[in-house]
């Protein structure tokens, strides 16, 4: 009876030996290696104001996806050559993709063509015309222009001039939004002009024309998220143009301008699903890094926002995107 005790206290002991091995090490079941894709983010701003939602499904994306992602901003907005830097400054230092928010993109398209990266780089945004296609995920810009020229030329006098705010028409999809906008005000008799920002106080003094011999009411659309952010705040700081002006549309969306909506200061905006495009940028980032994604081009459905859809539930996901 005392050997089988013996040998029952070593078969328990076994076991307990077995069973910690099997859960501290590897030494009898291996586990399988999650590997993780180091991706860079570099967006054309120097903060992230503009890509709350974007983050939020990028975010989403680096934990299913496995993706450890870098989110960088420039240390002065809409600098070119100091992104191209940067791009470059990640590849360096071991990046497997590089997700580039452009701030001329022609010229990043073709830097990236020159420099040969040899990763992954997935531009936001619309492809350059001619040329190779990189690869992009964005909204088609001039039907952003058309939803907004079609929004203003519903509401606005035919008499009252329409002023059409931006960076440039160099800087991002402008260009693109703006042949959408003039289309439209074309085809309806609409005289416009284009205003490009030269440094902060280009928005104000045009808005200030409305007080000289001669100015009157004005219409404006902002044919980017920076320039409608702007004119908005211009508008909040001083009532007096708030009446002045006829009616302030633009493209892109963020809380603060939504919030502006509401109150009636902005008319109408284009939005895009941003989450969807931070989830979906991340997603394809990882796919192109492990070669079972080609280069294409993903578009974004793009719809006008006024006041009534702002209270309208269907749209509340897109807009207010929870993660």
């Amino acid at each position: 009876m005392l050997n089988k005790g013996k040998i029952l206290w070593c078969i328990w002991a076994g076991i307990l030996v077995l069973l910690f091995l099997m859960s501290s090490t590897d030494l009898i079941i291996k586990e399988k290696k999650v590997e993780v894709y180091p991706i860079s983010v570099i967006v054309e701003g120097d903060n992230d104001d503009y890509y709350v939602n974007f983050k939020k499904g990028m975010d989403q994306a680096a934990v299913e996806f496995h993706g450890d992602v870098s989110f960088i901003t420039l240390y002065a907005p809409d600098d070119q050559a100091q992104q191209m830097e940067l791009v470059k400054r990640e590849i360096r230092d071991g990046t497997r993709a590089v997700i580039l928010a452009p701030v001329k993109t022609e010229e990043a398209v073709k830097e990236l063509e020159d420099m040969s990266p040899g990763c992954p780089v997935i531009l936001l945004g619309q492809p350059p015309l001619g040329g190779q296609s990189p690869d992009t995920i964005g909204v088609d810009g001039r039907e952003v222009g058309r939803l907004l020229g079609g929004a203003a030329v519903s509401q606005a006098p035919r008499d009252v001039p329409v002023y059409l705010f931006c960076r440039g028409l160099d800087y991002g999809d402008s260009a693109q939004v703006y042949e959408g906008v003039r289309t439209v005000l074309e085809e309806q008799g609409y005289q416009y002009r284009l205003i490009e920002r030269e440094n902060q106080d280009t928005y104000r003094q045009a808005i200030e024309e409305t007080d000289s011999p001669g100015g009157g009411r004005i219409t404006i659309i902002a044919l980017d998220v920076q320039s409608l952010d702007q004119a908005t705040r211009i508008l909040e700081e001083n009532t007096i143009y708030q009446g002045r002006v006829a009616g302030l549309y633009g493209a892109g969306s963020t809380t603060s301008l939504l919030r502006a909506l509401d109150r009636g200061i902005v008319t109408g905006m284009t939005a895009y699903n941003q989450f969807d495009q931070g989830y979906l940028s991340v997603k394809q980032a990882v796919e192109a890094i492990q070669g079972t994604r080609q280069k294409q081009q993903t578009l974004l459905e793009a719809i006008y926002v006024d006041e009534d859809k702002l209270r309208d539930k269907t749209y509340e996901k897109m807009l207010y995107p929870i993660e």
